[in-house]
């Protein structure tokens, strides 16, 4: 499964399908770090959310690299089961390489500061902690939404591109508006909402947004495992 991954890693890197995500992220942590400096838990919780589109289609272009043939081979080769989990860990490995950017990128364009004297905010090394976990939430579903919008699930491109923008919209116009039915997305906005003041939020919450967000990704991955046995 690790040579399978490494393929795909390539062909997506070599294949030059990167550099398209590659300039979106670039252009999306220019506008955020471009301004004043902000606290790191903020920064990074507008950063995650901010990302959250580009890292699903970065999944989602990199699932669909590899062309029908050669992963029917692959199935063949090593199992269902494998040949699917290695395309999602190559899509975890490459959005994995882009959050981290995304953290190291406001010290190099000095977007993050620490608290203000007498402020609330966190930290900086837990607003740094809270950043991870906000890119890691945002990931996850990201990869998630990603393969459910993959070729081998639509088939089409039309099919894909849809699941992917509903997806992505379902995420804002649901985080912002509050619905009564937010579980239809994961808590990517909801996440940068708690960490918007700069502070650390209360445990209990950022608990309950992990397990909300993680839930959603295993009902997704499911129905993604599910989908691609009836159509393979």
């Amino acid at each position: 499964m690790t040579a399978l991954v490494r393929m795909r890693l390539a062909g997506f890197w070599r294949g030059g399908r990167v550099l398209a995500p590659l300039i979106t992220v670039l252009v999306v942590l220019a506008v955020l770090y471009g301004g004043e400096a902000a606290p790191a838990a903020a920064a990074y919780g507008y950063s995650a959310a901010a990302l959250f589109p580009v890292l699903a289609w970065l999944a989602k272009v990199l699932l669909d690299t590899e062309p029908d043939g050669q992963r029917r081979l692959a199935r063949l080769a090593v199992g269902p089961v494998r040949e699917g989990a290695a395309g999602l860990l190559a899509a975890l490995v490459a959005g994995g390489v882009v959050c981290a950017g995304a953290m190291l990128a406001p010290w190099l364009l000095h977007g993050i500061r620490g608290p203000l004297p007498g402020s609330a905010e966190s930290s900086l090394p837990a607003g740094v902690l809270l950043g991870v976990l906000a890119h890691l939430l945002s990931l996850l579903a990201a990869v998630a939404l990603g393969a459910l919008a993959g070729r081998a699930v639509t088939r089409r491109v039309l099919p894909g591109v849809t699941v992917l923008v509903t997806g992505s919209l379902l995420v804002i116009v649901l985080g912002l508006t509050g619905s009564i039915v937010p579980w239809l997305a994961p808590p990517v906005m909801a996440v940068a909402r708690a960490l918007s003041d700069g502070s650390t939020p209360p445990v209990g919450d950022l608990w309950r947004l992990t397990a909300w967000s993680l839930a959603w990704c295993a009902v997704a991955l499911a129905g993604y495992a599910r989908l691609r046995r009836s159509r393979s």
